[in-house]
């Protein structure tokens, strides 16, 4: 009998120390470093934060309203492929600025992580307006960009010219019940191949889920940020087999993803008050553009088109979510078509 109660201690022990060493063994990931790129620049917001961007000048005849670019995620970046896809604009006349979110790309990452919050984001945002110097601005929003566009919105309409929302992600606090609504026949919308729960899955592990855990209960850092973006520029290669119709179009893994950033932001997102009633009253002109196997479900989407009153739709045949790797030149010319009004 005693011999086996020892068996089982020593077994239960060998299973504690797997258990740890899974848990804290910090993983390697093969992605790409994040190399420096001659084009960013850096705005030191107030705060000490340090914001990096890249500049596209106009040319021709400069158009009077700058264009600023919202990155998706939160935790994207501004990738090689988005200065390239967003070129056109500047070469149309407008000064078209991308930046790196806080906690994400080139930008600094805040040491307190509790400090990624929606309101930070908003307020960055105002500094960088502030910064350009432009009396209006035009924001193309991007998934979770569009998300912060509009919040941004609400509460500065007298800022903002237009409105351009490509495949935004749900307006928080969200309405589950919306991911039931069926899209009409007409519009000929479909689903992704795959789904971001699917790269999740396949991306996350018991040492990453216990990173959330500790992050989001805690407000602390399991791993290092070098460490955690690392795992996130994994993960997000794996979740953006969702965001194209042809997963032969997926976009190659790219370093600047942050982990944290992505993580905290979305928890604080889901805490925010209801800002639906301060939509109502804005009647700034809005384009939402989707693509036809947009990962997000049109109820989420065609909430944007209820809110805002001054807003149209435009569905892009042939492009996931991310509608510019797909339908590259189509998302130009619409985005082109609807400035020009």
């Amino acid at each position: 009998m005693k011999k086996l109660v020892k068996f089982f201690t020593y077994a239960l022990l060998l299973c504690i120390i797997i258990f740890l060493f899974l848990i804290f063994f910090p993983r390697n990931y093969d992605v790409p470093q994040l190399q420096e790129r001659k084009s960013t620049q850096y705005w030191n917001l107030s705060d000490r934060s340090k914001i990096a961007y890249t500049l596209l000048s106009a040319k021709g005849v400069k158009k009077p309203y700058p264009i600023i670019y919202l990155h998706g995620g939160p935790g994207g970046f501004i990738s090689d492929n988005t200065i390239t896809m967003l070129q056109p604009l500047a070469d149309s006349g407008y000064e078209v600025y991308m930046y790196d979110q806080i906690g994400s790309g080139r930008s600094s990452r805040l040491e307190n992580i509790r400090d990624y919050t929606v309101q930070k984001h908003i307020d960055d945002l105002n500094e960088i307006i502030k910064n350009i110097g432009a009396e209006k601005v035009i924001l193309i929003g991007q998934s979770w960009g569009a998300i912060l566009a509009t919040l941004f919105t609400a509460d500065n309409k007298d800022k903002i010219e237009k409105l351009i929302l490509t495949c935004p992600g749900p307006v928080y606090p969200y309405h589950s019940e919306l991911a039931t609504v069926k899209p009409p026949d007409r519009l000929h919308l479909k689903d992704p191949m795959l789904s971001n729960a699917d790269g999740n899955k396949k991306a996350n592990n018991v040492r990453t889920k216990t990173m959330s855990f500790i992050a989001t209960t805690f407000g602390k850092k399991l791993a290092s940020d070098e460490q955690a973006d690392a795992f996130a520029s994994y993960l997000n290669y794996e979740v953006n087999k969702s965001c194209v119709c042809d997963t032969s179009n997926v976009l190659k893994e790219e370093a600047g993803s942050g982990y944290y950033a992505q993580l905290m932001t979305y928890l604080d997102l889901t805490k925010i008050k209801d800002p639906r009633n301060k939509f109502k009253n804005l009647d700034t002109k809005v384009l939402v553009m989707k693509g036809q196997c947009d990962n997000q479900k049109w109820g989420f989407t065609n909430e944007y088109l209820q809110l805002f009153k001054n807003s149209k739709l435009t569905v892009i045949p042939g492009a996931g979510h991310f509608i510019y790797v797909e339908q590259p030149a189509l998302y130009i010319k619409t985005i082109q078509s609807f400035l020009s009004e």
